[in-house]
């Protein structure tokens, strides 16, 4: 099985369905599909060749659908780039993935400029221009290339943070990626042929999960161009929407919408939560608003869903168990071990270490990485990082990140990279860098500094360093500076751990 037979199977059953809501357009299978057919041929014709990679950067418009669409019509491997990162990501992104296109929307084209002069393997950058796109796409034919696909070959790839904040490809397979559809809908309620899935999560992100499987079940994809409450609010309403991918930042934006409560949210069967920390207090206040349609995932890009839970098991009460306080329910389809950081030893219900997991769909390994996939996976398993402990009834917490991951928003930030930036700065002693509550994206980045002299360096200085170094989403949303020494443990060393433990007094959650 690949994703584009079965995509196309969709397509031919359901051709007068509607497929697809993009702004002001509205498509259905048959039309979607044609589309797709059209965007095929147009990357065939620049020579690009079944199992290319082709980077794309870009929002969540009809346009973006094309390629979705395209790119598993003409067997393109998608890259998708992420539009806040940093231009250097862009740059590592598409050369370790031998990308040979690009695809931009027109107001990102600046962020990419001038690539095809440093990437060696990049031919084309295809700016998508807002002005003569449609006459475009309409030049090239709808009839379906039908070329040669198999089911191990890539699908897409992904990125995800190193040990030292650089990017990390994982690759998909047809097959893998159909699993993970597949165990992504298993425990949530049955789509109908009609539902509406909206995005307001890029698609390029976990979001994205959720495309194909709606597709294959005769499913609306409702993409959101622009992310504004108020609007997704009421489109949310008007469109009945019945499932939705968000992060606890959206969801908390989303609870600030006057007469959020009063809305008809019969349609709704799943609102899932996922991609960050979210608090007690948020759920809580969640669960008066949507009821049983709150669902809580987790899963990291290297294979997902580790759990998956409905309201119905994670806002209750189970003796022997604080649902509210874990990360849900492991999947059916996952095994979840928690390991010894050091020996990898499988340790008993209820004792801390690593949370490490195997499922179907994981990834086989990083992208040309072969010393973080052998560090990453041990005897099967991905080791996640993440420090937690499981209990008796499956349910899975957190206590902290090995490597002190901070994920914000729905994005992972890595200390290291904070403290590289700052320690550069010529007044900058000593440097820590860690992630603290934020009400609206779970964690945010947070730093503090010794100088020598603090009259000679101002706060916002040192976060436009990382803004302009990083990217703006990185930036730390304070940077105390001081000229006392950070503090240490017996042993010496400087800890995060012992440093963050005071902010997260009173935070509602395990951290």
């Amino acid at each position: 099985m690949n994703i584009r037979d079965m995509m196309r199977r969709s397509a031919q059953f359901h051709w007068h369905r509607p497929a697809i809501i993009a702004g002001e357009s509205r498509l259905t299978f048959q039309e979607a599909w044609e589309r797709g057919c059209r965007m095929a041929n147009l990357l065939l014709s620049m020579g690009l060749k079944p199992g290319d990679a082709v980077a794309s950067l870009e929002d969540n418009t009809l346009e973006a659908v094309d390629f979705f669409l395209g790119a598993a019509i003409a067997n393109i491997t998608r890259v998708p780039l992420y539009a806040r990162n940093a231009r250097s990501s862009h740059l590592s992104m598409m050369e370790h993935t031998h990308c040979r296109a690009v695809i931009v929307a027109e107001h990102y084209a600046d962020q990419l400029e001038g690539m095809n002069d440093e990437l060696a393997e990049l031919e084309h950058i295809i700016v998508r221009q807002k002005d003569g796109y449609e006459s475009w796409l309409a030049g090239f034919p709808a009839t379906d290339p039908d070329v040669p696909v198999q089911d191990d070959g890539n699908y897409v790839i992904r990125h995800t943070g190193g040990t030292t904040g650089k990017p990390k490809g994982v690759a998909f397979t047809h097959q893998s990626w159909l699993e993970i559809g597949r165990n992504w809908f298993f425990t949530l309620p049955p789509v109908a042929p009609g539902d509406v899935c909206m995005h307001i999560a890029p698609i390029s992100h976990a979001s994205g999960y959720m495309f194909v499987p709606i597709w294959l079940m005769g499913g609306v994809n409702l993409v959101v161009e622009k992310y504004q409450t108020g609007p997704v609010v009421e489109m949310m309403e008007k469109e009945k929407v019945a499932y939705m991918f968000v992060a606890p930042t959206m969801v908390n934006d989303i609870m600030q919408v006057e007469g959020v409560e009063t809305k008809d949210w019969s349609n709704l069967k799943v609102l899932m939560i996922g991609a960050a920390p979210i608090t007690e207090a948020a759920v809580r206040k969640a669960y008066s608003i949507w009821g049983d349609s709150l669902c809580q995932l987790y899963g990291q890009s290297e294979g997902v869903p580790v759990t998956m839970t409905m309201a119905s098991e994670w806002v209750t009460d189970v003796d022997g168990s604080n649902p509210l306080r874990s990360l849900g329910k492991v999947h059916p389809f996952c095994e979840v071990e928690i390991r010894d950081p050091e020996t990898h030893v499988a340790l008993p219900y209820g004792e801390e270490g690593e949370i490490c997991f195997r499922n179907a769909g994981q990834m086989s390994g990083y992208w040309e990485n072969p010393e973080a996939s052998a560090k990453t996976i041990v005897r099967g398993f991905i080791h996640t990082g993440d420090i937690g402990y499981l209990d008796s009834n499956g349910y899975l917490y957190m206590f902290d990140r090995k490597d002190d991951m901070i994920l914000s928003g729905g994005f992972n930030i890595w200390p290291t990279e904070l403290e590289n930036v700052l320690a550069t700065h010529e007044q900058v002693i000593e440097v820590v860098a860690f992630g603290v509550p934020h009400e609206r994206f779970g964690e945010s980045p947070y730093a503090i500094v010794m100088v020598k002299d603090p009259a000679a360096v101002a706060e916002q200085e040192l976060i436009d360093m990382c803004a302009n170094e990083l990217g703006s989403y990185k930036k730390p949303i304070k940077v105390e500076i001081q000229t006392t020494p950070l503090p240490r443990t017996p042993v010496g060393k400087m800890s995060r751990k012992l440093i963050r433990a005071p902010y997260w007094e009173g935070a509602g959650r395990i951290k």
